[in-house]
């Protein structure tokens, strides 16, 4: 599913590496103020103006802004849910790919089967309530992606994950993983981001 636009907004509607914790990844998932370079570049990346911006959530290893940080209301008073929001090409056509895979329905499966993946994946849901509530509450417990029970968009998984480094989103987690062992480690995925592999196998035990 592709991420929601600011035109097209959603009213309302685990797996654990075995190495790599958030504490080892050298990523960029350190949220600074956008300057107007930053948001040149989003724009380009978005195709249209970027509104709400409040920080660079993300930069890839190469040096390109991947994720922001949004308000939870718009400049015009439009609600927009989606804190963290994907803007790497190469980023958001990997999560396309993945979603045309069929990732999402093998994830959901197995939250009906993973309770440790289940739990990680609700307390994923309620980080994230809870920090865009801290900026502004819109009044719902609507997060974004399917969380916490489902997997609808890889996209804002996987800017989740990336903003907040392994071991917040557990299925973000994966998706990135799966990205970098894809041909992205290293440019935009971190170069130490845990293997997909390891997600998988410890979801296995």
């Amino acid at each position: 599913m592709t991420q929601p636009s600011e035109g097209n907004i959603e009213s309302v509607p685990g797996a654990r590496p075995s190495e790599g914790t958030a504490e080892s990844v050298s990523a960029t998932a350190v949220s600074t103020a956008p300057d107007p370079a930053d948001l040149e570049i989003v724009a380009r990346q978005l195709g249209r103006e970027p509104r709400g911006v409040l920080a660079i959530a993300y930069r890839t290893p190469d040096g390109q802004p991947a994720v922001v940080k949004t308000a939870p209301r718009l400049p015009d008073g439009t609600p927009f849910p989606t804190l963290y929001y994907l803007t790497d090409p190469r980023l958001t056509a990997e999560a396309s790919r993945q979603e045309a895979a069929g990732l999402m329905r093998g994830m959901t499966e197995r939250l009906g089967t993973d309770a440790g993946l289940a739990e990680g994946y609700r307390a994923a849901h309620a980080s994230y309530l809870a920090e865009r509530d801290a900026i502004e509450s819109l009044g719902t417990d609507f997060s974004g992606g399917g969380m916490p029970d489902r997997v609808k968009c890889l996209h804002v998984l996987m800017a989740h994950a990336l903003a907040k480094g392994p071991g917040v989103n557990p299925l973000g987690d994966e998706a990135v993983a799966l990205a970098a062992d894809t041909g992205l480690r290293g440019t935009a995925v971190p170069a130490d981001w845990p293997k997909y592999e390891n997600y998988r196998r410890d979801s296995d035990e």
